[in-house]
């Protein structure tokens, strides 16, 4: 089949009836739940531009395999041009979406070619393992499929692993084996988009320890599998808001959902790790899903956080407020931000390895950089927004009183910006900026930013624990084995 357009994506939606459960009802119908149709005709957009002329061949290539036309996150690098060809897609998706939406379809479709490429590791603890995330990779290529993906256990007592806590199957484990496949029963989070797409793949952090074994667990399966239920978190918008007050959360809001398998079959043949802590805890390091999707999200974060330092700079110009110094500085700062961004992702592409198996990596010290500094850097981009329109951010009229007669003359008086902008232009521009910066929807984004990687604070421990075994501190031992009288006899002479 190769590249689906937006249509096949929306058909295979209308296709499927998941149990998706969404402010206490269950939803009938996915494609036309108002909280959802958007957000659908979103990523349908990114699945038409692999048939533009303009992007495809930016986006897409020939497969091999197939000689079917597909998406470049299934694109196994091998050498640094790969790496560009996946940057591009990446840049182009995360463009279309201004970098809000951090789950499209490129980012996991990349984790399981990584897989996929690396299944040399899963071939030494199981053969069948290995081929099914062959068979599984190939299966979604060809199929163009979107996927989601739950890797965290719920946050209950954290104090405990998942043996110990009170209920054996609070998080996700393994019930019983049958003919057919594993049993499995309990929860993960946090599956972005989990309704709107085609499949769920299933891994987990490293973390696992003795007598976790049933929690040790990999696979996919369609997100209408039997027996899984999706409840999502509160919507950040009705699905009824409109575009001009509303202008991202009506379009871009990525839903978040708790997975509840209540004894869901899963066949052998999806079955990617099985009851095995060791294979477990080396998934992540032993077969790239940590830096080639780490790429993706680079990518992303920096079109993101370029975006709001764009609002940023608009909202002072709209105002003329960045005549002032102080406002110059903030402004300079993350305008500064955004590059040191680009600066790295540059490096990690162009300071790539090959590995012993033919797999081109970004370079990971750049790509963890940046993974340490975006949830540092965009918050201050959004407190930066929010000190330059202040009291403004929160007094805008709506589009409603622009239409109406008995109104217009004010709001065209008084919510006008410097000279040269319109009324509405500020109104607007303000109210983009309000939902990137206050809105509920806006607080999501920079909460995803912090924290979807994991704890900034832990991650930065690892990296300087890593680097700290790795480096030998060669320049400090060069010094100080210096003799101490250097130069001294000849001051004397």
């Amino acid at each position: 089949m190769g590249i689906r357009t937006g249509q096949d994506y929306i058909n295979g939606i209308k296709s499927r009836n998941p149990e998706v459960w969404l402010n206490g009802r269950l939803v009938e119908d996915i494609y036309n739940e108002p909280i959802f149709n958007q957000p659908i005709h979103e990523i349908a957009k990114l699945y038409d531009l692999q048939h533009d002329p303009i992007y495809q061949n930016d986006i897409t290539h020939i497969c091999e395999q197939t000689s079917e036309r597909v998406n470049n996150a299934f694109l196994s690098p091998k050498t640094g041009d790969d790496l560009q060809k996946r940057s591009k897609l990446f840049e182009v998706y995360a463009r279309k979406t201004y970098g809000l939406m951090g789950r499209t379809p490129d980012f996991l479709n990349v984790v399981v070619t990584s897989m996929a490429h690396n299944c040399w590791f899963l071939d030494k603890y199981n053969k069948d393992w290995s081929k099914n995330i062959q068979n599984y990779y190939k299966h979604i290529r060809d199929n163009d499929l979107f996927l989601t993906h739950a890797i965290v256990n719920p946050q209950n007592d954290r104090s405990k692993s998942s043996h110990e806590q009170k209920d054996p199957f609070t998080h996700l484990g393994t019930v019983e084996e049958t003919k057919d496949g594993i049993i499995v029963r309990g929860a993960k989070m946090l599956a972005t988009l989990a309704p709107i797409t085609d499949e769920v793949i299933i891994y987990s952090f490293p973390g696992f320890v003795p007598g976790d074994e049933r929690h040790a667990l990999a696979f996919a399966l369609p997100i209408d599998a039997p027996g899984l239920r999706i409840i999502c978190r509160e919507p950040v918008q009705d699905g009824k808001r409109s575009m001009f007050d509303h202008p991202l959360s009506s379009r871009y809001d990525e839903m978040d959902a708790l997975l509840i398998f209540n004894d869901v079959l899963v066949p052998w043949n999806k079955v990617f790790l099985y009851n095995n802590v060791e294979a477990a805890n080396l998934l992540y390091p032993m077969t790239g899903i940590a830096e080639q999707p780490a790429h993706q999200s680079g990518v992303r974060g920096y079109i993101k956080l370029a975006f709001a330092v764009e609002v940023a700079c608009k909202v002072a110009d709209s105002i003329g407020v960045d005549a002032y110094l102080n406002v110059q500085r903030d402004l300079g700062e993350v305008v500064q931000s955004v590059e040191v961004i680009r600066a790295l992702l540059r490096v990690a592409e162009y300071e790539y390895t090959i590995n012993e198996h033919g797999e081109a990596r970004p370079n990971p010290d750049a790509l963890e950089t940046i993974r340490g500094f975006l949830p540092e850097m965009y918050p201050r981009a959004i407190e930066v927004i929010q000190t330059i329109g202040a009291g403004g951010l929160l007094m805008s009229p709506t589009g409603a009183d622009f239409d109406h007669p008995d109104l217009r003359e004010d709001v065209e008086k008084y919510y006008g910006g410097r000279s040269g902008v319109s009324a509405e232009e500020r109104v607007r521009l303000f109210k983009l900026a309000w939902d990137l910066c206050g809105e509920a929807f806006g607080m999501r984004l920079l909460q995803y930013e912090r924290y979807y990687t994991g704890d900034p604070v832990r991650k930065r421990a690892i990296f300087y624990n890593k680097y700290k075994k790795a480096k030998k501190f060669s320049m400090v031992d060069e010094v100080l084995a210096k003799p101490t009288n250097e130069g001294l006899e000849t001051i004397n002479q």
